[in-house]
């Protein structure tokens, strides 16, 4: 469900009433699918983020290394934080589906697996909040593939091609523009929100220590998704990001390609090549 633009998204929604609704005409058109059958599959798609969250709020998500698993449960339970509400809960929730992915379970990559978290988080949380019914919930879900189809487009998704910026950037770009949806914000809020995101996430590079989607890609999933909430809120507060979304992206895009490959989920650069990296990589390779 890719627009070659925004504007082109916008321009849609402006019509349909909505990027959810912009998005789902493209894809009928695209796919010969029928708007029943493509909300069916996406309230499954639904159904399998809410069950990741559980899963991983569960505390029972470890991965194999034993690097990442519990954090998402202590989150949840903690009184001791500063914040609370749906602020905390959107945390626990992007942790909860980070060690689900690292301990090989059921996730939807959205738009990765490394960066499935952020989506989620934000659209449970504030959908909760929001009172929002399972079809505002779809939609939601519409509009931020809408936000992805665009930057797959004109950029990329992927940590190896564009660092992490691409991948948990993205996702708190597509989270942030459902987020505006669900608030009942407008299509162009939705866009100011998701380019407030991206620009926030710009430069972020891939170094997971042992090459493994674990450290640090579970806990910036959490803080991707806290972006990606005060993206939104910002842009429903009439906040508009003064370099257009497409313009976003494509800067995205150019700090992609001059990311040097240590820095590009070859495990050669950052976080990665740390002492206390080095070392548990090291143990990790033991196991």
């Amino acid at each position: 469900m890719a627009y070659a633009s925004f504007e082109e998204l916008l321009a849609a929604a402006n019509t349909h009433g909505s990027l959810g609704k912009a998005a789902l005409e493209i894809e009928i058109a695209e796919t010969g699918t029928s708007a029943p059958e493509l909300r069916a599959r996406m309230r499954e798609t639904l159904g399998v983020m809410r069950d990741a969250v559980g899963t991983g709020l569960s505390g029972n998500a470890r991965s194999r290394s034993g690097f990442v698993g519990g954090d998402a449960s202590k989150v949840a339970s903690s009184q001791a934080g500063p914040l609370g509400g749906t602020f905390a809960d959107t945390i626990a929730a992007a942790l909860a589906t980070g060690e689900v992915n690292a301990a090989m379970g059921r996730i939807v990559a959205a738009p990765t697996g490394g960066a499935s978290g952020v989506l989620p988080a934000v659209v449970l949380t504030v959908g909760a909040q929001t009172s929002a019914s399972e079809e505002a919930l779809t939609e939601a879900l519409f509009a931020a593939a809408g936000i992805g189809g665009v930057i797959a487009t004109r950029a990329t998704l992927s940590g190896a091609a564009g660092g992490c910026q691409a991948e948990i950037g993205s996702g708190a770009a597509m989270a942030a523009a459902a987020a505006v949806e669900l608030s009942g914000g407008t299509p162009a809020q939705a866009g100011h929100a998701a380019a407030l995101a991206l620009q926030g996430q710009m430069g972020l590079v891939c170094d997971p220590i042992g090459g493994l989607v674990e450290v640090p890609c579970v806990y910036r999933n959490a803080t991707g998704a806290a972006v990606a909430l005060a993206a939104a809120e910002m842009a429903l507060a009439g906040v508009e990001f003064p370099v257009p979304f497409d313009e976003v992206v494509d800067a995205m895009g150019f700090v992609g390609r001059s990311l040097p490959p240590s820095l590009r989920e070859t495990a050669l650069g950052g976080l990665a090549t740390t002492p206390a990296g080095r070392d548990m990589a090291a143990r990790a390779r033991e196991k």
